[in-house]
């Protein structure tokens, strides 16, 4: 496994981690914004209005109405990347790192805006009466090359492939395992419950939603995003109050080093500005994946003769995602206190390294060094040997244990429910387990260090006058949010499916579907989200390629929108410098 989650972490590295990708995300919506004259701001009250009804007719075709295509598309979205990843971001990058997770999301609104809009445009409506969409269709329509001779070639038919190609990726790194994971792990540590238990049940309630297609989908989808978000949002409302003398160190922490990166503090080593940058704009993409073409499948089954309006609606996902419910969990985070607080936990695999040589955190000089190396400026030499431990106690001298990017304290090891004797093998820094395996009980790591993900939110939400209540909020947002997330992702697969083999192979990648969901249960958190990373990445590259290509596409289009929507609803007052030609 530790191999795996080495692999990944390489791939990562020339992928959604590496500096390239981001830019070329942030970029994509800095040029959509200033090219369509910031339709993220002058289009927002009128997206409103069409989610409303205000503008619907009745020989409009679609599947979904537009109310349930956001709130489908929101599913989606609405996930472990509000729980889960804001609190990693933050860890990894400091309070910072959510001001650039906010950024992501403003831009983010209209670069969801122009794909929804594009891919609503070239939907397909299948023999049997459905509507299935997305950037793929887009692609295979409009990106092929026509020589001078007159000969097509069919780029848009490989790119559309290779895009729906990674959407069924995409559906188990985003929308299966890292929902189910969190969901385990949540379970696990408020009630007790265990792992496979809970993936069990889940998966057979996630069969029984998903057979019946995107009207169920919808129908669910409908009724949990309103009812998860209000219990999500009283709940960290009562933690912000409760903290509420550090609401503005919190709201000024997060901008202050937003161009410096995030300073050390508490068990918090520090990180540079490219390290909070690159981390903060990647959770962002993770949790409202604006770019990834994720949402525009959904959308195309709205019902909509103008799909300009459909791209209206989802100007308010990124908003509702990122800036309202991300923020304020951010808020809870930091009016809490517990982001930079070591906290008693049983040590995770893959965030457990042996680091040779002893280092201090009291040390100003170690405390430099160590936080380097989390961002990849150097590197320390790594333990490879045997690990001695005589009562759960580590007696090897001249080793640091380090997890969760902390120093580890208090560290003990054990074997089920006793203190572990005997060596431990150690390569390169990593704890060999696969050599223990032939225990009869497993042997674990714990102690006091930072944590992160799911677990360092449900923290945070104890630290307030709920008290040890506080993690049963988190425990049921998190069920909500990752179960609908995972409902949504199944159609957006289903729909990949569909374009690459047909309908009839669509049973077939639900079944997988549902049993990957129930063996990433319980499976190492950590490998999970770095799986997570490169799917996204490899999703969202030709996306926004075929965004910028078919830009002036984009433009004719909303330009004819407003000429049409002039005629129909001459009473109606149009956005503020909006083009009417």
């Amino acid at each position: 496994m530790q191999k795996a989650n080495e692999f990944l972490l390489f791939l990562n590295n020339y992928l959604g981690g590496h500096q390239w990708f981001v830019f070329l995300l942030l970029g994509t919506g800095v040029f959509f914004t200033l090219y369509l004259g910031l339709p993220q701001i002058r289009y927002f009250g009128h997206a409103i209005k069409i989610v409303k009804g205000k503008f619907d007719r009745a020989e409009d075709i679609g599947d979904t109405s537009h109310f349930q295509a956001l709130t489908t598309a929101l599913s989606g979205t609405v996930g472990t990347g509000n729980i889960a990843g804001v609190a990693l971001a933050i860890h990894l990058g400091g309070p910072a790192a959510l001001f650039w997770m906010l950024i992501t999301a403003l831009l983010g609104m209209t670069t969801k805006f122009v794909e929804v809009t594009i891919s609503h445009k070239y939907r397909d409506i299948l023999p049997d009466g459905s509507i299935s969409g997305g950037p793929m269709y887009y692609m295979k329509k409009r990106m092929n090359i026509t020589t001078r001779n007159g000969k097509i070639i069919k780029t848009g038919a490989i790119l559309g492939g290779f895009f729906a190609f990674a959407t069924i990726l995409s559906s188990f790194g985003t929308g299966s395992l890292p929902q189910i994971n969190s969901i385990s792990e949540s379970m696990f540590t408020s009630f007790g419950i265990n792992h496979t238990l809970t993936g069990g049940v889940l998966a057979v309630l996630l069969g029984l939603v998903i057979i019946g297609g995107i009207k169920r989908i919808a129908k669910v989808t409908s009724t949990l995003v309103p009812m998860m978000a209000l219990i999500y949002v009283v709940g960290a409302i009562l933690v912000i109050a409760t903290n509420y003398q550090n609401i503005l160190p919190s709201i000024g922490s997060i901008f202050s080093d937003a161009f410096t990166g995030s300073a050390a503090v508490g068990g918090f080593l520090g990180a540079g500005f490219a390290f909070t940058f690159n981390k903060g704009v990647n959770r962002g993409l993770f949790s409202n994946e604006a770019g990834q073409g994720s949402a525009p499948i959904a959308h195309s089954a709205a019902k909509a003769q103008e799909p300009v309006s459909e791209g209206m609606v989802a100007i308010l996902e990124p908003f509702i995602d990122t800036i309202i419910i991300c923020t304020l969990t951010g808020l809870v985070l930091l009016s809490s206190g517990v982001w930079n607080e070591k906290i008693e936990n049983r040590f995770q695999q893959a965030d457990l390294q042996i680091v040779e040589g002893s280092y201090l955190e009291d040390n100003e000089n170690d405390r430099v060094l160590m936080a380097r190396v989390f961002s990849n400026d150097t590197t320390l030499a790594l333990f490879s040997g045997s690990l001695q431990v005589e009562e759960g106690t580590v007696v090897t001298e001249g080793v640091t244990i380090i997890h969760a990017e902390s120093f580890a304290e208090d560290v003990v090891v054990t074997r089920g429910k006793e203190k572990y004797t005997g060596p431990i093998p150690v390569l390169d820094g990593v704890v060999q387990f696969s050599e223990l395996a032939n225990e009869k009980e497993a042997v674990y790591f714990s102690g006091r260090s930072l944590i992160h993900s799911a677990a360092l939110t449900t923290e945070a939400f104890k630290r307030s006058w709920m008290g040890d209540w506080g993690q049963y909020i988190v425990s049921i947002g998190l069920l909500l949010f990752a179960f609908s997330t995972a409902i949504s992702w199944s159609y957006y697969g289903g729909r990949a499916v569909t374009y690459l083999f047909g309908t009839r192979y669509v049973i077939v990648y639900r079944l997988i579907y549902v049993v990957g969901f129930f063996l990433a249960s319980f499976t190492d958190t950590t490998l999970v989200w770095n799986l997570s990373y490169i799917t996204i990445a490899i999703m969202t590259i030709p996306n926004l390629f075929g965004l910028l290509v078919l830009r002036k596409d984009i433009k004719r289009t909303i330009g004819t929108y407003w000429r049409d929507f002039k005629k129909e609803w001459p009473q109606e007052k149009l956005p503020v410098g909006t083009d009417r030609s």
